[in-house]
């Protein structure tokens, strides 16, 4: 063997202890911060797992960015219960005579009925949902300094309210609703974490919001930005002071003095029986984005020499105009993303919506700019991507300074997203389009949305992302533990149980599990649906101390 090789090889099975960790973190040496920071989570892990954790009846959602609270919604979903987290440490004593890395009904009776109060302190209950509403507990967003969150929640209208024509179709641009896509009252809430009061509410009467996963409101430190599906109208506020202020309505018009300019002009739009579905231009958003799409075929024609690309915009002009916003995101305090497609993947009518036609403009809302319009099939809005990832996805920093891993920012992301393109790419039916169309159909990206946990850091730890990964979503429960390897050694660090019993495997495949981490601390709750209920399983870090 090669005596340089073998060097190596001794190198990399080196495993370092907690001491190790600790004299790096005191002498700091040549390491950054964040390099000290990260080499005491290589031997700090979350490496037990408490089965069926009993806790209150209540719906488990989210930390707070900094990690001081939990935010947790009733039963009912009509309230909100604040819980102060307070430590990992304070289960040291219940786990301390615990030999085993899990922990369920046989063995740990007393840990499953203690665990939650020792890590948990109620601090506020708040009713929040008005009469008839619940809250959607797939909503919620923190401000930066994890005073503020803002929940949805959503109700049907009354049988005894009769909708006027002019109530649901606001303007000429406004979809049809259907089964699939009912008309409901929607109200978004401003809650005072710290003080456990409700400081706003914003009522959206027969609409349509996609609250589920934050996919209609997207918050950008002190912007809101909230989509009606329905009107399709973008609602952007800003928050200062325990309150919001609305900024403009996007849509109909991009300014606030649009409507008095158009009035000088066609005068019967001040009228008290003016219908604005009936206007026959076309509204200031979409006119932006015909206009952006012409002239681009028309300096397209001048280079190629050519009229074939004008005659390409007035061939799929009615499908142009036939556009409805879909989704959106904030890129920027200033510049959002919108995804335009066809009423019908707007409305839900069709099954598979990432297969269709669909279109990204990148819009600048202070200067009613359209920067640049793509398709869902572009190579140059997949390569931005690609290397500006963490623009897209505005990650919330924990106070450690960790940030979730990307293609943009970790080499192990990186390779992960080559592996899937290439898979996408030499696929049966597949191909450059449908890679760019599969990748590009995550975007815009929903706010807040990915971990900051260094335990999910792929330069720390390796583990299948098929289990569990950086976003936020659920994911289907494995037939075996999740391990974790560390990336300097290679060796086993920690597993992460999720079935009910450790030693019988999961045969049914739907069953899904959701992880919310810690932004900083060595734990982590599980919560997977049996049936009818819910099952929590806490993943915490334990010291053997045996009496």
């Amino acid at each position: 063997m090669n005596p340089e090789n073998e060097i190596m090889n001794k190198k990399k099975v080196i495993r370092r202890t907690i001491l190790h960790a600790l004299y790096d973190r005191e002498i700091n040496g040549n390491k950054t911060r964040m390099n000290c920071m990260k080499s005491a989570y290589q031997v700090i892990n979350p490496n037990c797992t408490i089965i069926n954790v009993e806790k209150p009846p209540c719906f488990l959602r989210k930390f707070t960015p900094d990690g001081s609270h939990f935010i947790a919604f009733s039963q009912d979903q009509l309230y909100i219960e604040v819980y102060a987290y307070l430590g990992c440490s304070m289960a040291a004593k219940l786990l301390k005579n615990y030999e085993e890395n899990c922990i369920g009904q046989e063995n740990g009776d007393v840990v499953r009925k203690r665990i939650f109060e020792s890590l948990f302190q109620l601090k506020f209950r708040v009713l929040v949902a008005a009469e008839g509403e619940q809250l959607n507990r797939e909503c919620s967003l923190f401000s930066d300094r994890s005073s503020y969150v803002i929940l949805g929640s959503v109700g049907p209208i009354p049988r005894n309210v009769i909708l006027k024509y002019n109530d649901v179709f606001t303007n000429n641009e406004a979809v049809t609703p259907n089964l699939l896509l009912p008309l409901e009252n929607y109200t978004i809430h401003l809650i005072n974490i710290k003080k456990g009061v409700v400081c706003q509410r914003i009522h959206f009467k027969a609409d349509k919001i996609s609250l589920s996963h934050n996919q209609g409101v997207y918050l950008f430190k002190d912007k809101l930005a909230i989509l009606s599906v329905q009107h399709q109208i973008i609602h952007v506020y800003n928050l200062f002071r325990s309150r919001f202020y609305l900024l403009r309505k996007i849509g109909r018009f991009c300014f606030d003095n649009d409507l008095a300019f158009i009035s000088s002009v066609h005068t019967d739009i001040l009228a008290e029986d003016y219908k604005a579905r009936n206007e026959s231009f076309i509204n200031g958003l979409k006119n932006k984005l015909m206009v952006f799409l012409y002239k681009k075929a028309e300096r397209e024609s001048e280079v190629a020499g050519t009229q074939y690309p004008l005659r390409r915009f007035y061939q799929y002009y009615d499908q142009f105009i036939s556009l409805r916003m879909w989704k959106m995101q904030l890129l920027d305090v200033d510049n959002m993303i919108i995804r335009y497609a066809s009423e019908d993947v707007v409305t839900a009518k069709i099954q598979e919506p990432s297969t269709q036609a669909s279109y990204f403009m990148i819009y600048n809302m202070t200067t009613a700019t359209v920067l640049n319009v793509y398709e869902n099939t572009s190579s140059d809005l997949l390569r931005g991507y690609e290397y500006f990832c963490d623009t897209f996805r505005n990650p919330c920093l924990n106070p450690n300074g960790f940030m979730p891993c990307s293609p943009s920012n970790n080499i192990y992301s990186r390779d992960s997203h080559e592996k899937f393109k290439n898979t996408m790419l030499n696929a049966r039916f597949g191909g450059t389009m449908e890679a760019n169309k599969r990748i590009l159909g995550q975007l815009p990206i929903a706010a807040q949305s990915f971990s900051c946990s260094p335990y999910l850091d792929t330069s720390l730890y390796s583990y299948d992302e098929k289990w569990v990964s950086p976003m936020e979503r659920p994911k289907v429960v494995g037939e075996y533990p999740i391990r974790f390897y560390s990336r300097e050694s290679g060796t086993l660090s920690f597993y992460l149980y999720t079935s009910v019993s450790r030693n019988r495997p999961t045969q049914d495949r739907r069953r899904l599990v959701a992880f919310t981490f810690h932004p900083t601390d060595p734990f982590a709750i599980s919560v997977q649906r049996d049936n009818l209920e819910y099952i929590v399983n806490f993943h915490i870090r334990k010291v053997y101390l045996p009496e």
